[in-house]
């Protein structure tokens, strides 16, 4: 059962480069600021994105959040996505965390159920869910 917003984080994409034509297979890398239980933060991640046969995307990524105070949280995470008109990109996925900071332990024990949204310029919105 989805909980309360733990996250958002707007971002923009830093770097793309493809990795393979066949099947279609992309790397994205971006850097974001936003909070993330309720501590503002700043973040960086990468994912990897491949067409499936139907047109849709799987990605994978996995990525690293600061507090302004230097405690840290690293995240995994998978989804399925689309693309839409004019360049933009819709997933839906989840992601696990990992911190031993006291500030995001509790981030340790759930599930982040996450939607991000990417325009046609490369600047992301991702918002997260506690999946209990």
């Amino acid at each position: 059962m989805l909980g309360n917003q733990i996250g958002e984080m707007k971002g923009k994409r830093s770097a793309r480069r493809v990795l393979s034509t066949n099947p279609p297979r992309v790397e994205v890398s971006f850097e974001d600021a936003g909070t993330l239980l309720g501590i503002a933060a700043t973040g960086m991640g990468t994912y990897e994105s491949e067409m499936q046969p139907d047109g849709t995307l799987f990605g994978q990524g996995q990525g690293i959040t600061f507090s302004a105070e230097g405690d840290a949280v690293t995240w995994k995470g998978s989804a399925v996505g689309k693309l839409g008109a004019g360049g933009t990109v819709s997933y839906r996925g989840m992601l696990f965390f990992r911190s031993a900071s006291a500030k995001f332990a509790a981030l340790n024990s759930v599930g982040g159920a996450f939607e991000y949204e990417v325009d046609a310029e490369g600047n992301g919105l991702a918002k997260m869910w506690e999946w209990k």
